[in-house]
């Protein structure tokens, strides 16, 4: 048998070796291919990390799945803290088969992970699902209670009817069972996937408003109360997107 070459062995330990060229390579002595043959190794090792994080984010839906339920739906929000723009919330109801192991809390992820992933997950989820509080209900009603109320808006705008939800921490005001887990998006995969998609949503749409509203560098902070948004406010004022409850606003606007 030929001896491959040390391009030959990293081309094949890069696209789904088998155990006999596995085993070649670990006997090469050659330094080209056991470099190769180590990178083979940490890619499996982080795989197969991956893969543990997954099958422990799906055990809540795995278990109402083996009980005979059919739809689970996990909820998220984006945007609770922010002087401007709104609240933004999913539901999602992923499927029995799904296995996108790199799904995570949205905070773990780059902005450039995210937006590979929110593709994939709205393409494979059975249903997905968005819910808005904007800045004026936001001042009417109060952060907590305009995130619950745009949260009952995610789920019941879902095309199939969940019989449980995976909540991050709140209640939601819809009569469903719910399940409300502290640091939830880092416990399922189906509030991970619900976060990823209301945090790709909201910046998307902070994005535009940057063009809209030029000036608060809300394409950067997100609306956040960064340096640049409050000198942003000092200088502008208050825009149509800002939230008059929250305390640096109405600073800004006091006379």
């Amino acid at each position: 048998m030929t001896k491959l070459t040390i391009a030959a062995f990293k081309q094949q330990l890069a696209h789904h070796p088998d155990q006999t060229l596995l085993t070649a390579a670990q006997q090469d002595p050659r330094k080209g291919v056991q470099q190769a043959y180590q990178q083979y190794l940490k890619r499996q090792a982080a795989r197969a990390a991956l893969q543990t994080r997954f099958d422990q984010h799906m055990r809540l839906e795995r278990a109402f799945w083996a009980a005979g339920g059919q739809y689970v739906a996990g909820i998220d929000e984006v945007g609770r803290g922010p002087l401007a723009g709104p609240v933004v919330t999913a539901a999602v109801v992923l499927p029995q088969d799904f296995d996108l192991v790199e799904v995570n809390d949205s905070k773990q992820l780059t902005a450039t992970q995210r937006e590979r992933l929110m593709p994939q997950i709205l393409s494979r989820a059975v249903a997905v699902s968005l819910g808005v509080a904007s800045p004026a209900q936001i001042d009417a009603l109060n952060i907590y209670e305009a995130t619950r109320v745009a949260m009952a808006q995610a789920v019941t705008n879902l095309r199939v009817a969940p019989t449980r939800l995976l909540v991050d921490a709140m209640q939601i005001p819809v009569p469903i069972e719910q399940v409300r887990l502290i640091k939830g998006d880092a416990k399922s995969a189906s509030i991970s996937a619900a976060s990823i998609v209301a945090k790709v949503a909201r910046d998307h749409l902070m994005a535009t408003y940057e063009q809209v509203y030029p000036g608060y560098d809300f394409a950067h902070n997100m609306g956040y109360g960064t340096a640049k948004h409050l000198a942003g406010l000092r200088e502008l004022g208050a825009t149509p997107i800002h939230r008059r409850s929250f305390s640096p606003v109405q600073h800004v606007l006091r006379p």
